[in-house]
């Protein structure tokens, strides 16, 4: 059971990271939503549950990120027959950091709406017995000192069926 957590990050990243993905999404939605703070970069879409300060001292944070992982395995084992048919709640972790604190909330909004906008463009059938039927939900942290000199995260949740 412990690949499921595993294969569903995994297809959860190459969702965001494919052509539908976050990175399509960031230019036409800084347009539509008027950002100014120049043009967005793409983000790096990582599988990967790592805590901020930890990721700053390894050197692997590269600002905008967006860090993937299956924060719930529910087996309801709805199908009688398989080995795994429940939910799996998966996390999708937005951080932005900048030198100045203008403007960082509304880039941090910016790349959690392209986020949702890959999510909301690949409703369906993921393939390999996931389903993703849409729905999800934000919860945004406040600033604090991290990165390169402010960071503010937002954690997108969804909730996938796996039928294994």
């Amino acid at each position: 059971m412990t690949q499921v957590g595993t294969n569903a990050s995994a297809k959860t990243v190459s969702v965001l990271s494919g052509p539908a993905g976050v990175a399509a999404n960031v230019a036409a939605l800084a347009v539509n939503l008027n950002v100014t703070t120049g043009p967005p970069a793409a983000p790096q879409v990582l599988a990967q549950n790592v805590a901020p300060d930890i990721a700053e001292r390894s050197g692997s944070a590269q600002y905008p990120i967006i860090q993937v992982y299956c924060g719930k395995l529910q087996n309801l084992l709805r199908e009688k027959s398989r080995t795994f048919s429940g939910t799996v709640e998966m996390i999708a972790e937005v951080r932005i950091s900048q030198d100045r604190l203008d403007g960082l909330e509304v880039l941090l909004q910016l790349y959690v709406e392209a986020v949702t906008a890959a999510l909301d463009q690949t409703r369906g059938d993921w393939e390999s017995g996931m389903f993703y039927t849409g729905g999800y939900e934000v919860s945004y942290t406040p600033v604090k000192h991290g990165g390169r000199n402010f960071l503010q995260t937002a954690k997108v949740a969804f909730v996938l069926d796996v039928s294994l």
